[in-house]
């Protein structure tokens, strides 16, 4: 033990000097291991938590900046599977500034099931005309909603009128049965 001085004489560093040593006889007293250096940290942490607090942030974009709404918002999308509505919505949404304002004003997508797309065209021309311009229409699909989400095209004309009129109709063909 360390000769008793006056604490009214001792400076700062022998008061802390003493009350270590204090400490540390305390400490023997109870039977815990006294060493010098730092106590032993109340839980480990983990490598990959302990290397990333000791790393510099740099000038690059980091995982602890602040991130852009889009991206975090692409994160949910993800998680939740919603990929293939969005894609859908943006598709149906954009239509006229994928395929071009004069292609959109004759025909008009009408569903989506899986991957193949249903359009409807307001003629019969224009279907045919769709139907050949199949493969740049698809590929401007991809460019913007992304590859593999629209993979053929389902192109119809307007539907023939029908013969099939009033409440009381007979089934078969009608006056045409006897054309030939």
């Amino acid at each position: 033990m360390p000769e008793e001085i006056p604490s009214e004489a001792m400076s700062g560093y022998d008061l802390a000097r003493a009350a270590l040593e204090e400490a540390k006889a305390v400490a023997k007293a109870q039977g815990k291991s006294v060493g010098m250096g730092r106590a032993a940290p109340l839980r480990k942490k983990r490598r990959s938590e302990d290397r990333s607090r000791r790393r510099w942030s740099g000038s690059g974009p980091d995982a602890r900046d602040p991130q852009p709404f889009g991206s975090m918002v692409g994160k949910v999308v993800k998680q939740h599977g919603w990929e293939p509505r969005i894609s859908e919505g943006t598709l149906f949404g954009m239509w006229p500034s994928i395929v071009g304002e004069d292609i959109a004003s004759h025909a008009e997508p009408t569903q989506l099931q899986g991957t193949v797309l249903h359009v409807s065209a307001e003629s019969t021309a224009w279907a045919t005309q769709l139907r050949y311009m199949q493969s740049s229409i698809l590929a401007k699909i991809a460019k913007v909603i992304g590859h593999g989400m629209v993979t053929s095209l389902r192109i119809t004309g307007p539907q023939a009128p029908s013969w099939r009129k009033g409440p009381r109709h007979i089934s078969g063909r009608g006056p045409r049965d006897t054309y030939g």
